[in-house]
């Protein structure tokens, strides 16, 4: 063969997106399952009796952490123990009960309003739809989606909170920053009857390995299907 057939023979096709679909899906199933062996019991980490409680906490878990809230909830849930109590609460008196939560004024405001929306809208019962959920003050879509899955048995959603989305953006599951995007890529990947355990699994990683700052990539089992792994080497 001369040299001139040498150079033009064509070099290998790229991957098609099929190919790179299947191989996504491939590698977050194994991803899926190393992770299952790594936190195999997972729960929730707010403390609550009912419905009304875990929303409670949610709320009150945004920027803060979740052991602050614990300690503060158990006194906010025995002088309000029920959403007609708290639809009645002075803001203020909430306001002290909750005073070490970040943003704890605004959140008072949003308690409250949210007791009086039960009580008027849905006699004093936390709803089970995502639409009705969201269109409660202080409830966005990952909120709804840690009671739904948590409490009503929810498939159809996953948690996206900073953890989630960390996590899933250096494992390259997703390319996005937009929560209800990410949230789309992952329900892409999986299995309905995962997808809480999943969505704890992601949070429960982000606390303990792969953290904001200095992730431990050396002590993570899923760094070999890491793209992000050999940038923090």
């Amino acid at each position: 063969m001369s040299t001139k057939s040498r150079r033009s023979s064509p070099s290998a096709a790229p991957a098609t997106e099929p190919a790179l679909a299947a191989d996504l899906r491939r590698r977050a199933e194994e991803i899926r399952r190393r992770l299952a062996a790594m936190y195999p019991d997972v729960r929730c980490p707010l403390r609550h009796a009912d419905a009304f409680q875990l929303l409670v906490a949610t709320i009150l878990s945004a920027q803060a952490t979740d052991a602050k809230v614990n300690e503060i909830t158990p006194a906010l849930f025995r002088r309000f123990p029920t959403p007609k109590a708290l639809a009645e609460a002075d803001v203020a008196e909430v306001e002290e009960l909750i005073r070490p939560i970040n943003f704890y004024r605004t959140k008072a405001r949003h308690l409250v309003a949210l007791a009086r929306a039960l009580v008027e809208r849905f006699g004093g019962r936390v709803p089970e739809r995502m639409e009705d959920l969201t269109s409660l003050p202080g409830v966005g879509r990952k909120t709804a989606n840690v009671v739904r899955l948590e409490l009503f048995g929810a498939t159809d959603g996953i948690v996206v909170d900073t953890h989630v989305r960390r996590v899933a953006q250096r494992l390259g599951l997703t390319t996005h920053d937009d929560p209800d995007r990410i949230e789309q890529d992952l329900l892409a990947l999986v299995p309905p009857e995962e997808r809480r355990a999943f969505s704890l699994r992601l949070i429960q990683h982000g606390r303990t390995l792969c953290t904001a700052r200095i992730p431990r990539c050396n002590a993570c089992d899923l760094r070999d299907l890491c793209p992000s792994a050999r940038v923090f080497a």
